[in-house]
């Protein structure tokens, strides 16, 4: 799938953060770029000069280390200066390796520890249903995090309370941090997963612009049915040498050549 304008700038805002950090998940945040920007772009209502708005959307990332891709759409909407991302995992930064919320304007939930952002999610969906509020809340997993079984405790919730504002959005990028998917725990059928649990699902290119705005406009899926939708996605894309390559997941040191090569590899990419 090729990359607009849009999807490579937001990618340098990953790198730039890359950079201020010398450190990070890359692989897992170029993953769901194309995810957020939608969501952002298109879907979410959200005030950034006033992010404890009360009729506003939630969107939580609960595959938490994948945060520079939403660090990166939460500065391009002017939650906090572009320059903030310089000092990414720095001691004096609001932003640190996983979200926090309380601390980072635009980020509803803290995440890293996987497999919380459904339950708060669901929470959260249920507190509008009770206060009568049309907000919608949208959570987004890794592939690798639902092998967790508090995902799938919380589907059943889900289901049971019939929450049609509540989205969970998986990013079936089919490596996580040990290696591929299909070798640590196979994921398939997931759509048939997902609707066994009393969502209404559907699965589309996570790269896609135009498909994912067709998809996310047009929620929930069923009325009185919470919706799943299964984004296929390549981790580390845009970059070529780390598109599907366990190795990019995270790096524990990032050189200055590095942030470099990243850029240019940028700048040619050829889907």
């Amino acid at each position: 799938m090729p990359l607009d304008e849009r999807a490579i700038y937001l990618r340098k805002l990953v790198v730039r953060g890359l950079a201020g950090g010398g450190r990070g998940h890359l692989g897992p945040a170029l993953s769901l770029i194309e995810m957020l920007r939608v969501l952002y772009d298109d879907v979410l209502r959200f005030q950034p000069q006033n992010p404890g708005w009360k009729h506003r959307d939630r969107c939580i990332l609960s595959k938490g280390h994948g945060c520079l891709g939403l660090y990166a759409i939460l500065a391009d909407k002017g939650y906090f200066p572009l320059a903030t991302l310089d000092t990414f995992c720095k001691r004096d930064s609001i932003l640190g390796g996983h979200p926090e919320a309380g601390k980072i304007p635009g980020v509803e939930a803290s995440t890293g520890s996987l497999g919380h952002g459904m339950s708060i999610g669901i929470g959260m969906s249920l507190a509008a249903r009770m206060q009568k509020r049309d907000s919608r809340i949208y959570v987004i997993v890794g592939d690798g995090e639902i092998n967790e079984g508090s995902v799938w405790e919380a589907a059943l919730c889900a289901g049971k309370h019939r929450l049609d504002n509540f989205t969970v959005l998986v990013d079936y990028n089919k490596i996580q941090a040990s290696g591929y998917t299909r070798d640590i725990q196979e994921l398939e059928p997931l759509l048939d997963k997902w609707r066994s649990f009393g969502f209404a699902a559907t699965q589309v290119n996570g790269h896609d612009v135009n498909a994912l705005r067709n998809t996310l406009s047009s929620l929930p899926l069923l009325e009185g049915k919470p919706s799943a939708v299964i984004c296929h996605t390549t981790k580390g894309k845009g970059i070529s040498y780390a598109q599907d390559n366990p190795e990019w997941h995270h790096k524990a040191k990032i050189t200055p050549k590095e942030i470099d090569t990243m850029l240019l590899a940028l700048e040619n990419y050829h889907a």
